[in-house]
């Protein structure tokens, strides 16, 4: 069985490096077209996997080409797939537009996510592991069943990333009273920034006392350039990001969560010690173009983590 277990979204993206990123009704001239598998619960899992960890993604994708190719760089990636349904509606996608500094915007499209569910198999499969990610992006439906089983003792710990603001998951994503219950049996609770203040009014030290006002013991609200600070328990904590040069920021979020993973859940490292081992996981991967394209292994990460000690 996995050692962690990612629900939600496995899908293709297409990335188009373009001349700048458009304004309201302005243009950009895209110079090329690449295609990549990611995410949320695929590279949070490739993350992990890269890390060296067992992993396993519950996810769904269509009958279709993009579905073949989801599922084919999954298990090129030793992730275990047996889990991701397949089903008649067309898989599920997004358009990353990136521009000459790294800065991307983000645009899905696609039915085979927001269709997903879980049955009792899928809820065994969660309990196996010794830690299940998921995020805003997954459906309702599904943060719903996690939420409700993470409330028997016997579930492993539960993370999740808020993702996105509350306006982008309407109809397709988690809701905000599902956010709302899930404060209540979450494990770590991480969010950047944008999404934090959609949800709380609020970003930085303020949002992390009111997380923890909420019954959250332990979280990770990432700042970009910034840093992250993590709360845990009454402690807030203030880790800087690792400076490097930038190829491509997409997939930095989920790059940090698979380093949080690995170092503060199932580690149990100290949260200055598990924030830092996941900035070093997230600046790593900004060197490569895509939301995996700079994903490194343990020992790269330990080395960028003793170059600046």
């Amino acid at each position: 069985m996995p050692t962690v277990v990612t629900v939600g979204s496995a899908l293709l993206d297409r990335l188009y490096p373009v001349t700048n990123l458009p304004e309201p009704d302005g243009g950009a001239f895209a110079r090329d077209e690449q295609l990549a598998v990611g995410g949320v619960a695929a590279n949070v899992a490739a993350g992990l996997s890269k890390l060296g960890r067992e992993t396993g993604v519950v996810s769904r994708v269509g009958r279709d080409d993009d579905g073949d190719r989801v599922l084919a760089d999954l298990r090129d990636r030793g992730i275990d797939a047996t889990r991701v349904q397949r089903g008649e509606e067309r898989s599920s996608y997004t358009m990353i537009l990136r521009d000459d500094d790294g800065e991307r915007m983000i645009i899905a499209g696609g039915e085979s996510v927001p269709a997903l569910r879980l049955d009792a198999d899928d809820l065994e499969y969660c309990r196996e592991a010794d830690a299940v990610f998921t995020s805003a992006y997954a459906p309702d439906a599904a943060v719903s069943a996690l939420v409700e089983a993470a409330r028997d003792d016997d579930f492993p710990p539960l993370v999740f990333d808020l993702a996105g603001p509350l306006a982008e998951l309407e109809g397709r994503g988690t809701r905000e009273e599902t956010i709302d219950d899930l404060l209540s049996v979450v494990d770590c609770f991480v969010s950047s920034e944008v999404p934090i203040e959609s949800y709380l009014g609020c970003t930085g030290y303020e949002a992390a006392a009111e997380l923890r006002a909420r019954g959250v013991s332990r979280a990770a609200l990432t700042r970009g350039e910034d840093g992250a600070l993590l709360l845990d328990s009454d402690e807030v904590v203030e880790v800087p990001a690792f400076e490097v040069e930038a190829v491509d920021t997409t997939g930095a979020g989920d790059a940090f969560s698979a380093g949080l993973v690995d170092s503060w859940i199932l580690e149990g490292e100290p949260a200055r010690q598990a924030g830092r081992f996941a900035a070093a996981v997230a600046a790593e991967n900004c060197r490569g173009a895509g939301a995996r394209g700079g994903l490194p292994t343990r020992a790269t990460v330990e080395a960028t983590i003793a170059s600046e000690e």
